[in-house]
Parts: C-alpha cells; structure tokens; sequence
C-alpha cells in the first residue's frame, strides 16, 4: 500500500527555516537574559528544535552568537557605507559635514530599529548588551565586525576634522557609537519621544536634528593638547 504523502516520513523539513528559527529564538534569548545566561536548552525549547541541529547548523553557543549579531549587523553596515559613499559622490571631493557623516552612520541603525522584521529595536538592544559583555570573544568579534565601516568613517571624519589627532578621533568615534547604541537601544526611547514631540517618534528627520548636533560639536571640540592644559575635573 503506498504511503500517504501527507505523513511526516514524507514531510520535507526545510534547513533553511530550521536555521532561521534558531536564530530568531536566540536573538530573543540572547537579549533577554545575556550570553552567559542563555543556555542552548533554552534555545532549542524555544526554536522547536533539538541540539543535533543547533550543533549542525553552528557548531557552538559562541558561533550562534555569533551568527544572531552578523546577519543583521553585516546588511546595516553595508548600508552605511554606501550611504557614505552616496554622499561623498554628491560633494564633488569637498569633506562633509559631521551632520552629514553622522546621518550615514545613523540612517541605516534608525530604519533597522523600526523594522520588526530585521529584528527592530530588540536587536539593537541586543547589541547594547553584546557592547558591555565582559566575554572576550564577544568584544573581539564586534571590533571584527565593525573594522571597515569604521575605517570608512573615520577617513570622512579626519578629512572634515583635520586638526583632531586620529588617536584623538578614534575616542570621539568610540563614543559617538555609544550614544548611537543608547539612544536606539533603550527600551522606552521612541515610546518618551512620542510622549514628548509625537511627531518624531516616527521621523527619522527629525530625530536626527536633535540628536546630530550634539554629536557634532563634542567631534569638533578641541583636541586635549588644545585646550591649554584645562582638564574638566581641574580645581579653580
């Protein structure tokens, strides 16, 4: 007698949609409860999958990781860099302004953070928690991960800020970041702009306006070595 073609020994399973599972139930853990506290019992109960497949598909807790921050960081960084280079194109060789660098970088992140799709804001508050991991691995692989983009913005940056030493410029790059991360990874950030200006909640526009020069003028500041020896904490 032949089999019905509807039992599940004829049921092709897609490997593809196995993986994806994985990867949606990790990110969800991994920003919940951090690396460490997620355990891959925890990811497999989540996913409907057993072990056998997260080990087949990724080998290991630190490459799933690994695997959750890459596909959607790599697509967000690519869209920086060509954001940049649209820019750079539309200046006729002439350096940007910080605004203008700081919506390339910012553009993508404020369109990744609104798309439930790619992850949204958990995601990125995901990735906050990945920034302030004490695991090695994990730091090592951002730096990995963001090199050439920062490469790229740090070239506009020390063509439009040519007086700001690049070990200078590398630190104001570090915390522009930061602001970037903490800004779009807070849980209630877009929920305390509607309250306070609704129309920003969904204006990309907007939110930059407030957000950019702020940026812009710590990038612009005198360098440490400019300022005349005054340092913040200095008794008067």
């Amino acid at each position: 007698m032949p089999r019905n073609g509807n039992s599940s020994q004829d049921r092709v399973i897609d490997p593809t949609d196995t993986k994806s599972k994985i990867l949606d139930a990790a990110e969800e853990l991994f920003m919940e409860h951090g690396f460490e506290a997620t355990s891959l019992r925890l990811i497999t109960t989540a996913a409907g999958v057993n072990l056998a497949a997260v080990n087949y598909h990724f080998g290991s807790k630190e490459e799933l990781f690994q695997a959750v921050l890459t596909r959607r960081l790599d697509p967000m960084n690519q869209d920086r860099m060509q954001l940049l280079s649209a820019y750079e194109s539309a200046s006729n060789g002439k350096p940007l302004t910080c605004e203008k660098i700081l919506a390339a970088m910012f553009i993508p992140a404020l369109k990744l953070a609104r798309d439930h799709q790619q992850g949204g804001k958990n995601f990125l508050r995901l990735l906050g928690r990945a920034y302030a991991d004490p695991a090695p691995f994990i730091r090592e692989f951002l730096s990995s991960q963001y090199r050439e983009m920062i490469a790229r913005f740090r070239s506009a940056f020390s063509f439009a800020l040519p007086h700001i030493p690049r070990e200078e410029l590398s630190w104001r790059l570090h915390f522009v970041m930061g602001a970037l991360s903490y800004t779009l990874a807070g849980a209630d950030m877009l929920k305390i702009i509607s309250q306070i200006h609704p129309e920003e909640a969904t204006n990309d526009e907007l939110l930059l306006k407030r957000l950019a020069p702020f940026l812009a003028a710590g990038l612009r500041s005198p360098s440490p070595a400019e300022d005349g020896g005054h340092h913040l904490f200095q008794e008067t």
